[in-house]
């Protein structure tokens, strides 16, 4: 989705409202112009907790690992379906003795973030430090709230890489998209939860109802992983590569309490009738102002739409972490560097910020003790701009302790490598160590052009290269470059079969993204490469593959009554899962699509797992979902035509236009496609 949702508002309000609108608002943004960004932050630094064993959740780690009889130090437990996505976090929460870290591209304000916020705030007033880390640019109307969690004691939160403008409506943001184009293009789309450094949840998810099955009109099919052991300090690592640096502001600095108080008065009439049959407690924490979880009243009965909303949400329980079946293997993480972003102040500031975060931790710092507000009492001096990259950063754990730290080699291998056998050994450091490498792109937004490796899409690509039978790719925003299509063509070349699953027209909720990937549907079909889109509506059997929300992929917790009141049984499906299987040995699951976005203008994270078992679990879902909830696409015998080969026992003929697509949408694709780049989708 990501900043491509901004290009889409733009090009659909240009459909919707006519070029005249169009540029009157442009004209306003470019009169009323942008206040810019604060200058001189004060961001103290803070880094992951050092000694995860010293917590009940270090201490299961050890345990289930001696139980298991594991070699390898890392487990990990693919999160099929929303009641495991979201009781896993849960859980994350409710067992933090220590610290939560928090990183997404998007937390919206409705009932799932609701619930799972509620008891992020309850773990801070028992003393667990948070600090949640997220892009700006979903922040505005209702979801603004969310930015509330700043002005709670022990909570600290920073938006990376904020935009300027009023945040009362998208209307502000539509128009930084012509005034700061760049800024608006390049996102964070990292996603992590990370209890104690000891735990933590990766994968495609935001927070929100749509990704928790929860949404009436359309729930995401998604995946994500639950990690344990060493990787999660791996994670933590990245985590506080973004949190320390100068892209990442904190939110006092962007707005005031007063502020989000005046926008939720705006919003109260509106939220009141949303919430009716709500107690006051909860129309309040709906709003975005936290309460204690345990403070909020059972839901009632009240018979209204919203009310059985919240019922069903608050009806999902934590898992059992004691009782998770991890997969003990080894693994690494591939991570772009925060300064795939460009700042204003391009220098040494933004490099030795990173260092000092990753350094820090690997030496063993931890920043424990904290104000009255929940910022670390910690200080970093860096050296003045233009200084080598080779300086020394001196971080000061507390008033009395300076530890000196050095900036880390760029020949950095990850720990976990070492258990692998050599030929993967090399093919993880090829990737993660490039991907660690990222320095600011001098070609971004160029769709023509490679980065030699820089980045996380660029890793899986280079990792393709050493495929010998089989790729089987899940993305749901699709628009490979010429790179990426030469990956295939070798691949091809090789004899490795290359299957892709991806979004049909009907499922996909950006569709002016279908156009990058239609227009390349003739030449990926012509080297052999397979292609299937997903279904907007999936078969019950498939409840429970690729991670599937809602109706689409089943909750253990959903009631009869939830499905036949119209809730979200009632919603399409659209694909959300991003993860890459190869050679039914290796298993990358993460945020990244397999699109030029992902590989050029926003930052991403991924977790590579060497496992058969969770490859060929993987594996056999998407292969089920290929056959029964996939349109495959073909040519015709002429080779100049396409054709969609419907779902083994779906009832459906063949078509040859977009299946289940309607008219005005396959217009729009044809009128709009062509004028959108496929580096802008």
């Amino acid at each position: 989705m990501l900043a491509r949702t901004a290009s889409h508002t733009l090009l659909a309000s240009a459909a919707r409202y006519g070029w005249l609108a169009l540029a009157a608002m442009i004209a306003a943004g470019l009169i009323t112009g942008c206040a810019g960004l604060p200058k001189d932050v004060h961001r103290p630094v803070s880094v992951a907790m050092a000694s995860p064993a010293d917590t009940a959740l270090g201490q299961l780690v050890i345990e289930r690992r001696a139980a298991d009889g594991a070699r390898n130090a890392s487990g990990f437990l693919l999160l099929n379906g929303p009641q495991a996505a979201y009781g896993s976090r849960l859980a994350l929460v409710n067992a933090a003795q220590r610290t939560l870290d928090i990183q997404y591209y998007a937390i919206h304000a409705d009932t799932s973030t609701e619930r799972l916020l509620l008891s992020v705030v309850e773990a801070a007033r028992r003393g667990v430090r948070v600090r949640v880390l997220l892009d700006d640019f979903h922040t505005t109307g209702r979801d603004a709230q969310v930015m509330r969690l700043a002005f709670v004691p022990n909570i600290e939160m920073r938006m990376f890489n904020p935009l300027t403008g009023a945040r009362a409506s998208q209307l502000g943001r539509m128009l930084n998209l012509v005034t700061d184009f760049s800024r608006v293009q390049q996102r964070m789309h990292n996603k992590l939860f990370i209890a104690d450094n000891a735990m933590g949840v990766t994968g495609g998810r935001n927070l929100g109802d749509a990704y928790f099955g929860h949404a009436e009109t359309g729930n995401f099919v998604d995946l994500d992983v639950l990690a344990a052991g060493p990787i999660v300090q791996e994670l933590s690592r990245s985590f506080d590569s973004y949190w320390n640096n100068e892209r990442a502001y904190p939110v006092q600095t962007l707005v005031t309490k007063q502020e989000l108080d005046a926008m939720r008065a705006q919003l109260a009439p509106r939220d009141t009738g949303e919430h009716q049959g709500a107690s006051p407690s909860q129309r309040g924490a709906a709003a975005g102002t936290p309460v204690p979880a345990a403070a909020t009243p059972a839901p009632t009965d009240a018979p209204d739409a919203a009310a059985r909303q919240r019922a069903r949400v608050w009806d999902q329980q934590p898992m059992q972490l004691a009782q998770a079946g991890f997969t003990w293997a080894a693994a690494a993480v591939l991570a772009d560097k925060p300064a795939k972003i460009p700042t204003d102040n391009t220098g040494a500031g933004s490099y030795l910020a990173d260092a000092a975060a990753t350094s820090g931790q690997a030496e063993g710092s931890m920043a424990e003790g904290g104000r009255p507000d929940g910022a670390p009492s910690r200080e970093t001096t860096l050296p003045p701009p233009g200084a080598a990259a080779a300086s020394t950063v001196a971080v000061q754990a507390a008033p009395t302790a300076t530890t000196a730290i050095e900036p880390p080699s760029k020949a950095v291998v990850s720990p976990s490598q070492t258990a692998l056998p050599a030929p993967a050994r090399r093919l993880l450091q090829r990737s993660s160590v490039k991907a660690h490498e990222t320095q600011p792109p001098a070609n971004a937004g160029s769709p023509e052009q490679g980065q030699d490796g820089e980045t996380v899409v660029d890793g899986l690509l280079q990792l393709m290269g050493h495929a010998r039978r089989d790729v089987l790719i899940v993305s749901p925003y699709f628009v490979p470059g010429l790179d990426m299509k030469q990956a295939f063509a070798d691949a091809r070349a090789r004899g490795v079969r290359v299957r892709v699953l991806t979004n049909s027209l009907a499922s996909n909720d950006a569709p002016i993204a279908h156009a990058g990937y239609a227009r390349h549907r003739p030449d990926l079909l012509a080297m052999g490469v397979e292609l299937f889109e997903m279904r907007s509506e999936l078969p019950a059997e498939l409840r429970g593959s690729l991670g599937s929300t809602g109706s689409m992929g089943g909750s253990a917790g959903r009631s009869k009554a939830a499905d036949e009141d119209g809730g979200p049984g009632a919603s399409r499906a659209m694909l959300h899962s991003k993860l890459l299987v190869l050679d039914g040995r290796l298993l990358a699951v993460g945020s990244m699509n397999l699109d030029i976005r992902s590989q050029r203008q926003n930052t991403e994270i991924a977790l590579l797992i060497r496992s058969q078992s969770l490859s060929a679990r993987a594996t056999s879902q998407i292969e089920a979902a290929l056959k029964t909830a996939a349109w495959r696409v073909e040519l015709d015998p002429t080779g100049n035509r396409l054709v969609w080969r419907a779902p083994e026992g779906s009832g459906r003929e063949d078509a040859i236009t977009e299946p289940d697509a309607s008219m005005p949408l396959r217009l729009m694709l044809m009128l709009l496609g062509p004028l959108a780049p496929d580096h802008l989708l």
